[in-house]
C-alpha cells in the first residue's frame, strides 16, 4: 500500500516506530558484520597456529627418528663388541 493511502494517524503513530526499528536493525547488522570480521580473524589466527604446531610436531618426529636410529646403531656396535669378546 503506497504511503499516500495510509491514514495520517497511522503515519503519525507507526512511522516513527518503524524508522526507529529500521535504525536498530542497521545497528544490529553493523554489529553482526563486526563480529563476523573478528571471527574470520580468529579463524585465520587458529589456522596459522595449527600450521606452526604441525611443523613443530613434524620436527620433533624427525628428531625422535634420528635419535632412535643413532641409539640403534650404538646398541648394535656395543652388542657386536660384546659378542666379539
Amino acid at each position: 500500500m503506497p504511503v499516500e493511502k495510509v491514514p495520517s494517524w497511522i503515519k503519525q503513530v507507526l512511522m516513527p516506530e518503524l524508522n526507529e526499528i529500521k535504525g536498530e536493525l542497521k545497528s544490529v547488522n553493523t554489529k553482526i558484520d563486526s563480529s563476523n570480521e573478528r571471527i574470520d580473524s580468529l579463524r585465520n589466527e587458529i589456522k596459522s597456529e595449527i600450521g606452526r604446531l604441525e611443523e613443530r610436531i613434524d620436527s620433533l618426529r624427525n628428531e625422535t627418528k634420528i635419535e632412535m636410529s643413532s641409539l640403534r646403531t650404538e646398541m648394535n656396535i656395543r652388542l657386536d663388541s660384546i659378542e666379539m669378546a
